[in-house]
């Protein structure tokens, strides 16, 4: 009840105590600092040239960057299995881990690579929340270098297509998806006298990815390169450094987990 003085003058109350430091909630960590266009170069080098498809699951799969270890160890326990068995796997297990992360449960050389070099993988995840078009931008300019040199061009897996000045890695067949390896050393500079350029770029076997793949963004993940847009399922993308904690991608099919924990239901290859 409010309390009332002499001659019916009102008297507030003491105001609170200072809240104590354990009941304030925690300040949010300041982004990055901004990398330099050169420094983009480098950390993108390594993947730029992987076709579209893929690349756009490998940016958003290093925002969650905490969850790549286990999955690569997943990926690699069942890397025996391949196609609708795989994703069954996937859903039998009830894994927890982020959509875009699972998306590259089938590659599991792309999963060790992110989870031997955690600094490179942290910081690529970093610079596609905090400066996704300045990420985008250097893998442009990258994939310029190499068209230049004549390293990067349409092979039987991939067609290199030139959209108004923007480089695209489109698999010939959108179901079959090659991992490339190559030396960014190699592929990004002018080729050594009587160099063999067209030994430079190597292709992996076929990752088959059918409809059972849908709710990982299989759909038709792809990148608007004239807005730097990504997209999954004809929507963007749209994790930023504000949002991360709470974003989550509307997927046309989306993954539901069954409620409890993650679980090992089949056989997995031990090594």
């Amino acid at each position: 009840m409010p309390t009332w003085g002499q001659e019916g003058q009102y008297t507030p109350p003491p105001p609170p105590p200072p809240a104590s430091a354990e009941n304030q909630p925690e300040a949010a960590p300041p982004p990055p600092t901004p990398m330099a266009p050169a420094q983009l170069d480098n950390l993108v080098a390594r993947i730029a040239l992987y076709p579209d498809p893929l690349l756009a699951q490998i940016l958003t799969a290093s925002t969650y960057s905490d969850e790549i270890p286990e999955a690569s160890a997943w990926a690699n326990e069942h890397s025996a299995l391949k196609g609708d068995a795989l994703a069954a796997a996937i859903r039998e297990d009830n894994l927890q881990w982020d959509a875009s992360v699972m998306a590259l449960l089938p590659f599991p050389s792309v999963l060790s690579i992110m989870a031997q070099d955690t600094p490179w993988t942290q910081q690529l995840g970093d610079a596609v929340l905090a400066q996704r078009n300045d990420v985008m931008d250097a893998v442009q300019r990258m994939r310029r270098k190499s068209y230049q040199y004549g390293y990067l061009k349409s092979s039987p897996y991939d067609n290199v297509v030139d959209d108004n000045g923007d480089l695209e890695i489109l698999p010939v067949n959108p179901a079959y998806v090659y991992v490339p390896a190559y030396s960014p050393m190699v592929v990004f500079g002018a080729p050594a006298p009587g160099f063999f350029i067209g030994g430079a770029i190597h292709f992996g076997p076929a990752i088959v990815l059918g409809a059972a793949f849908a709710p990982w963004g299989w759909v038709h993940p792809y990148f608007n390169w004239h807005t730097h847009g990504i997209f999954f399922d004809a929507t963007p993308w749209g994790r930023t450094w504000g949002n991360r904690g709470f974003y989550v991608h509307p997927y046309a099919h989306p993954y539901v987990r069954r409620p409890g924990p993650r679980i090992e239901h089949h056989e997995v290859r031990r090594r």
